[in-house]
C-alpha cells in the first residue's frame, strides 16, 4: 500500500517517471527472479548442512 501511495505521489509531482516505473518494474522483476532463487536454494542447502552438522550434538543434549 505504501508502494502504491508513493507512486501516486511520484505521478502526480512527474508523471512521465511515474509511467517509466511502471513499466520498468516488471523488467527488473524479471531480471532479479533467477538470483531470488538461487538464493532460496543455497539458503535451504546451508540449512540442510547445519541440520546434518548440528544433529549428534541435538541428540547427546536430548539422551542427557
Amino acid at each position: 500500500m505504501f508502494t502504491f501511495l508513493l507512486w501516486c505521489v511520484l505521478f502526480v509531482l512527474c508523471w512521465p517517471l511515474a509511467l517509466l516505473a511502471l513499466v520498468v518494474y516488471p523488467v527488473v522483476w524479471l531480471l532479479i527472479l533467477p538470483f531470488r532463487l538461487v538464493g532460496i536454494a543455497v539458503e535451504g542447502a546451508l540449512g540442510l548442512v547445519w541440520a546434518i552438522v548440528t544433529l549428534p550434538f541435538r541428540v547427546v543434549r536430548h539422551l542427557a
